[in-house]
């Protein structure tokens, strides 16, 4: 099916118009059966491949509940997680929006300060507001300060991890961290509604968590089967460090990644199990998928992309494309098999469809995939994909054909992976512009454009509206229907009062525009950031220096000279090589240069520091600092050879 860029450009404008427009009709066909509202359980697994599940290639272990699934329900060969990377994905899941459009990107750590804005609706808090219990069990990544917590988003319930199972003070080999941003971790809770009752302190706990998440499912069921439910089982496995109980441990042929499978599969049954117990199969939707595919570089404890290229932390098919399948008895035909789009970001409006629950007030971007659920071979309800990482666009898809744009990409490709739970390293190649032909090369090995020059143009349009709407950092635009995250403010320091407090500030090179602070006020409004590089203070340098130059309004005198800068290797963030700066009585003739070196350190941890400069009391009205980044990536660093980043806030003066 085909249209026009017009018709295309109206159809992503309105999608939650038509959303709405198939609710209407599908309330009638979808519960004409029942005056109890389907349930809906929703299972979502971390970096599963792609070839991760029975029906889908699997070897080495076996998935005999999932497999049922698939015969009792319908499987997906071409679903896919909006990004492939964890908070992103997850946002994506349960907005049904671009992650790029609600601004939750990459994953969330501990020290950040963002989180899913209050403005947002989940799934949880349509169906809440339908009457529905709503719970979450798992891993939840959408900002762990209690105001963006499960419970101020429509969820009832919540027991889990705040964030990835590896964002603890333990290395991978499972001893203590020493070093890196590991080591500044704090202990990784569990928590209980908004309280932590525990903590995951070891290997050994992470043995523990599928068992706690189904367990507490299936009471949720248990004690709410007399009124419709939404469960959400978001499971922390099989992201590493994998952990797996004993009933399991050593219990299939591939070795740990295997078992930890197999206990996710047990997982599925048990809910499967519980919810014919109370008579509520019939009447359950129940989705299977995944938040991305593989951690290649782990080795053996790394899934299988079933032979598409790459996996997670990329936009080639191994990272995006994810098992997905979902049943529903007397709608869904079972054992069918759908090989048209889908995502995650269809399934709250899907949802919505079904129940007749309202969609969201704010835009959403994705569609009601009902018609293919009921078996209707006609429909087409997702014609394009956009492939996001960050906030570039890599990627888009219409039909058969997939357009790639040149960015330099994570890659799995002539690099050793690690073994038993320890990384190996990445490749960092950058990719060419390029068209393929997924129905003949779900490999993406071979570039046709040559030989489609009107597909390229018409992927090339289709691109041009995301980059409109949603923006592009590869192609430095940005979108006009962007929205923030939730924010946690960063308080102004106590005394931070100085001479240069108010003063105007010129940059001779602006910051990224993705990390643009709040402008050149950022310098000087004696307000600090905080450790989190996302909190709206700091200006954000993308392999460039700083250059600014401050105007103190009149002459005064000047005894030193700081700078505020940040480290977070993990994100590409490091101190700058040195700090030099200079005074000047009428911005013209400069003296008085001062220049600190900064030394670069291996793998070390996420700090802000003040690097302050001396100088021979003087009096001046103009004070210029420089800041010079890195620029590239040392060769340890995963990113090697990528621009580095430098990150400032308060210029400070005394």
């Amino acid at each position: 099916m085909t249209t026009s860029p017009r018709s295309r450009r109206d159809f992503i404008r309105e999608a939650g118009v038509a959303g709405l427009a198939l609710s209407t009709g599908s309330l009638i066909s979808g519960c004409a059966q029942s005056t109890t509202p389907p349930n809906i359980v929703l299972i979502f697994t971390d970096d599963q491949g792609y070839g991760d599940v029975g029906v889908y290639g699997a070897q080495g272990f076996t998935t005999p509940n999932l497999d049922q699934l698939a015969s009792d329900g319908m499987r997906f060969t071409d679903f896919y997680a909006s990004q492939a990377v964890c908070s992103a994905s997850r946002v994506a899941l349960l907005t049904g929006c671009y992650s790029e459009r609600v601004s939750i990107l990459g994953a969330l750590g501990p020290g950040s300060r963002i989180g899913l804005h209050p403005e947002e609706t989940t799934i949880a808090e349509m169906l809440r507001n339908e009457g529905y219990a709503t719970a979450i069990f798992g891993k939840w990544h959408l900002g762990h300060r209690e105001e963006f917590l499960p419970l101020k988003h429509g969820f009832d319930e919540y027991l889990g991890l705040p964030y990835s199972n590896d964002m603890w003070p333990v290395e991978y080999s499972g001893h203590p961290a020493t070093g890196g941003n590991k080591a500044n971790h704090p202990p990784l809770p569990l928590i209980d509604g908004n309280e932590t009752v525990a903590h995951i302190e070891d290997l050994e706990d992470q043995d523990t968590l599928t068992t706690r998440y189904t367990e507490r499912a299936v009471d949720f069921i248990r004690r709410n089967h007399r009124r419709p439910f939404f469960l959400y089982l978001p499971h922390s496995m099989p992201h590493v460090p994998l952990g797996v109980s004993d009933k399991f441990r050593g219990h299939s042929d591939q070795g740990m990644y295997g078992d930890v499978i197999e206990e996710i599969d047990w997982s599925v049954g048990e809910i499967l199990r519980e919810l014919e117990r109370h008579s509520l199969t019939e009447n359950t939707l129940v989705i299977f998928t995944c938040d991305n595919g593989p951690w290649l570089n782990f080795g053996n404890h790394a899934g299988s992309t079933g032979g598409l290229r790459e996996g997670k932390g990329t936009a080639f098919e191994g990272g995006p494309r994810v098992p997905a399948i979902m049943r529903w008895p007397g709608h869904i035909p079972a054992g069918s098999v759908c090989g048209r789009m889908g995502s995650t970001i269809d399934i709250l409006p899907t949802i919505s469809a079904i129940t007749g629950a309202s969609l969201p007030e704010r835009k959403i971007d994705g569609v009601s995939i009902l018609p293919l659920l009921e078996g209707d071979e006609t429909a087409n309800p997702r014609d394009h994909f956009f492939f996001y990482y960050g906030r570039e666009l890599r990627g888009v898809r219409e039909g058969r054909w997939k357009r790639v744009y040149s960015h330099r990409t994570r890659s799995y490709v002539g690099v050793e992976p690690g073994m038993d739970g320890l990384p190996g390293p990445y490749a960092h190649p950058t990719v060419p512009t390029a068209l393929y032909d997924l129905e003949n090369d779900i490999a993406e090995t071979t570039d046709v454009s040559a030989t489609h020059p009107e597909i390229v143009r018409r992927l090339d349009a289709l691109a041009e509206i995301a980059r409109e709407t949603l923006g592009d950092r590869l192609t430095d635009r940005e979108g006009s229907e962007v929205r923030p995250p939730g924010r946690r403010e960063a308080a102004p320091f106590e005394g931070i009062a100085h001479l240069a407090t108010g003063a105007a500030v010129t940059l001779t090179t602006p910051p990224s525009s993705q990390y643009p602070g709040a402008g050149t006020v950022s310098l000087t409004d004696g307000k600090l950031a905080s450790q989190d590089h996302s909190d709206g203070y700091w200006l954000g340098f993308e392999g460039t220096d700083l250059e600014a130059t401050v105007d103190l309004g009149e002459v005064k005198e000047i005894r030193r000279i700081g700078l505020d800068c940040l480290r977070a290797q993990g994100s590409w963030i490091f101190f700058p090589t040195e700090v030099a700066v200079a005074v000047s009585t009428d911005g013209s003739v400069w003296e008085q240069e001062r220049r600190v070196p900064v030394e670069l350190v291996r793998n070390a941890p996420g700090e802000k520091r003040r690097i302050v400069v001396e100088v021979t009391p003087v009096r001046a009205r103009y004070v210029r600092v420089r800041a010079r980044n890195l620029g590239r990536c040392p060769s340890w660093h995963v990113g090697d050879g990528g621009k580095a980043w430098l990150f400032v806030d308060e210029i400070i003066v005394n």
